[in-house]
């Protein structure tokens, strides 16, 4: 039985409302214009050596981008993974268990990332 400010408030089981499905489909529109770069920089740095790969992400706006990219795909693909995690792992421990590696997979994955993006920009 719900009462009728729930219904309004439209929060589900979670008590966030549509954050989830808001983040999800921001980040799904953040990353058409970064992936597309992405490719794009990958693809144009075909058969060149890591010098050019480095001298490449040195520049402010590449470097920009790239960690901009890896972050918001990263975000997307926690929040992904969190959706499905709830949907079909039934055991309240184990549903605890993965949701909490999926947190530390999505962040760890992304700060390694950007770690080397800035390492290569700022050449240390």
């Amino acid at each position: 039985m719900e009462t009728e400010l729930k219904k309004v408030r439209g929060l589900g089981a979670a008590h966030n409302g549509t954050q989830h499905f808001f983040m999800q489909r921001a980040t799904a529109i953040a990353n058409v214009p970064l992936t597309l770069y992405l490719l794009y920089f990958v693809i144009a740095h075909i058969g060149t050596g890591r010098d050019t790969v480095v001298a490449s992400v040195k520049n402010p706006f590449a470097a920009l981008a790239l960690c901009l990219a890896l972050i918001s795909i990263c975000w997307h693909m926690k929040l992904g993974l969190q959706m499905v995690i709830e949907d079909y792992v039934h055991g309240n421990g184990a549903k605890l268990a993965c949701l909490i590696l999926n947190i530390f997979f999505a962040f760890g994955l992304s700060g390694l990332g950007v770690f080397a993006i800035l390492k290569m920009s700022f050449g240390v």
